[in-house]
């Protein structure tokens, strides 16, 4: 399903930035939108299953909203082929991730170690390799990684780690293969942030638990990582690429 919203977006013209950006109805990516769209893009976010958050913000920021699985090649496609057909896009944010119940990975359920997979790892290649065939030169894509990728996360989530892993490394193959192209590719690697994806590890305070292990102790916003996000899609890092950016709070 495409929602789209009241056309505030058509008014910043043809030649705004187009960017794409995955799970972009909640969290990380719904802040990501919203500062976007107060600095001109054109929009086209995925979401899974929030339509109604979608539909909201859609409406909000005269964006356009795909219902798309990550991990599903078809709905990829189709949540690019609706954003070609308002013009070039420009860039892309790699955002859609999930997370799992916390404990030791010998106690992960088979079945979340794979979901995991399949979105952070497969649905983030599916979505690259898509935005490395619509993209032209100037264009960039950021990916949402996380400082979990090199501290490890034991006894919490290690596949999600690996997983996040794996993201650093595609930035800086990406980056390295894309980059006579003119096209940049950076990650944001994140730290804990305030964000409903942790009750999903069924610990919904966790991001208050682990402020004192921070040295700024305190967890991070949605706001701040979607900052570094619009920086990294901004002509003032037009010479960044393939770097993992830390904003983690000194992790």
């Amino acid at each position: 399903m495409t929602t789209r919203g009241n056309d505030n977006g058509a008014a910043n013209g043809a030649h705004s930035p187009l960017t794409v950006i995955t799970g972009g109805s909640r969290g990380i990516g719904a802040a990501t939108v919203r500062l976007l769209a107060r600095r001109g893009h054109r929009l086209i976010f995925s979401y899974r299953t929030a339509a109604e958050r979608a539909r909201a913000l859609a409406d909000e920021v005269g964006a356009v909203a795909v219902r798309a699985e990550v991990g599903d090649d078809t709905d990829v496609d189709r949540l690019f082929d609706t954003a070609a057909e308002l013009g070039q896009v420009t860039g892309v944010v790699i955002n859609a991730g999930i997370t799992s119940p916390v404990g030791p990975l010998a106690d992960t359920d088979p079945s979340d170690l794979r979901r995991v997979v399949e979105v952070n790892v497969v649905g983030a290649l599916l979505c690259a390799r898509r935005a490395a065939r619509d993209l032209v030169e100037g264009g960039a894509i950021v990916s949402i990684s996380s400082a979990a990728a090199t501290l490890g996360s034991p006894g919490e989530y290690v596949h999600y780690a690996a997983s996040k892993a794996a993201v650093d490394a595609m930035t800086i193959g990406l980056a390295k293969e894309l980059g006579p192209r003119g096209i940049r590719v950076n990650a944001v690697a994140s730290g804990t942030v305030d964000t409903e994806i942790h009750q999903l590890s069924r610990v919904p305070d966790r991001a208050h638990r682990v402020a004192p292990s921070i040295p700024l102790r305190r967890a991070g916003t949605a706001e701040e990582i979607a900052a570094a996000v619009a920086w990294l899609l901004g002509e003032e890092a037009s010479f960044t690429t393939g770097a993992v950016l830390r904003v983690a709070g000194g992790l």
